[in-house]
C-alpha cells in the first residue's frame, strides 16, 4: 500500500529515517509548487533521484560535471542502439572519454543534488510507492541514508544563513579590480570559475544560476564565498544594464544560456589576471 501525506506533518528527515530503519525498497515522490523530486531506495539505501521529471540521463550528468563535451555526447548517442545509461556508459569508457569513476561520481552528485534540494521544503506533499525502482538500464549508486540525513540537516542551517546574506537573486555583481590580500589563499573549483566567468552588471545571480543549472543554494554559496574572498562586489544601480528580469511566475523555468551576457573584453582580461594571480600562489 502506498504511503501519502503532507510535509508539514511529516518532514523529509522523518521520511528518510523511516525508510532507513524499515529498510524499504521503492520510490518516494515529493511535490511542491510545481516542482517534483523522485527518490529511489533499495533495502533502505538511496540509489537514484532526479528533479522535475526531467532526468538528464548519463550524458547530461557528465556534461554538467564537465566530464564530456556536447560533441562527445552527440557522437556516443549516435553509436547507441538503446540509449540506456548502462550502454552509454560502456560506450563512453570504450571510447576513452571517461573513466568508470567519472560515471560513478557524476551519478552520485546528480542523485545527492536532487535529494538535498528538498531538505529546505517545509510544505508540499509526498507519496511512497513500495517496490518501484528506476527503469532498466539506469545506473544506480547505493548511498547510506545516515550520512545524507546529517548532511541535509547541516545544509538547512547553512541555507538559512545564505538566504539572510543574499536574499535577492535578481541582483547583479561585478568583479573587484583589486582583490583583497586574503585572495592569495583562494582556490576556485570548476563550478566557481564558471560563475566567475559570467559575473557582470549585465547578469543577475538568477540568470547565472540558470545558465549553469545550479540551485538557489548552490549559487548563493558560491557567490557568498566569492564575496567573502573579496573577488566580487554588488554592482551599483547605474552599472546594471542586464536584460529584464523574468516574470515572477516564470522564474522557475531555466533561462536559455543565450540570455546570459558574456563578460566584456576588459572583464576577460581581469579574469585572466585573477587566474594568473592564483597560479602563482
Amino acid at each position: 500500500m502506498a504511503l501519502r501525506g503532507k510535509l508539514r506533518d511529516f518532514n523529509i528527515t522523518q521520511l528518510l529515517n523511516l525508510i532507513n530503519l524499515a529498510r524499504k525498497t521503492g520510490a518516494l515522490t515529493i511535490e511542491r509548487r510545481g516542482k517534483e523530486v523522485k527518490i529511489y531506495f533499495r533495502e533502505g539505501k538511496l540509489v537514484y533521484a532526479f528533479l522535475n521529471a526531467q532526468d538528464e540521463g548519463l550524458t547530461g550528468m557528465l556534461r554538467k560535471a564537465g566530464k564530456i563535451s556536447a560533441e562527445q555526447s552527440r557522437v556516443i548517442r549516435t553509436r547507441s542502439e538503446t540509449n540506456s545509461d548502462k550502454e552509454l556508459g560502456l560506450l563512453l569508457m570504450n571510447a576513452g572519454f571517461v573513466a568508470q569513476d567519472d560515471i560513478v561520481q557524476s551519478v552520485r552528485s546528480h542523485t545527492l543534488d536532487a535529494v538535498y534540494s528538498v531538505f529546505s521544503w517545509t510544505d508540499g506533499s509526498f507519496h511512497f510507492e513500495p517496490n518501484e525502482l528506476p527503469t532498466e538500464g539506469t545506473i544506480t549508486v547505493p548511498i547510506n541514508l545516515e550520512n545524507i540525513i546529517m548532511e541535509g540537516s547541516r545544509r538547512v542551517k547553512e541555507y538559512q544563513m545564505l538566504q539572510d546574506e543574499l536574499p535577492d537573486l535578481d541582483v547583479a555583481f561585478r568583479l573587484t579590480e583589486r582583490p583583497y590580500p586574503s585572495t592569495r589563499d583562494v582556490k576556485l573549483t570548476a563550478k566557481e570559475w564558471r560563475v566567475v566567468s559570467l559575473i557582470s552588471p549585465r547578469n543577475t545571480l538568477r540568470q547565472i544560476a540558470n545558465a549553469n543549472s545550479m540551485s538557489d543554494f548552490q549559487i548563493r554559496k558560491i557567490v557568498y564565498g566569492l564575496l567573502s574572498a573579496g573577488l566580487v562586489k554588488l554592482a551599483l544601480p547605474q552599472e546594471e544594464k542586464r536584460v529584464p528580469a523574468l516574470p515572477r511566475e516564470e522564474k522557475k523555468v531555466p533561462a536559455p544560456p543565450d540570455e546570459v551576457s558574456p563578460p566584456p573584453p576588459w572583464k576577460r582580461g581581469l579574469i585572466l589576471r585573477l587566474i594568473e594571480r592564483i597560479r602563482r600562489i
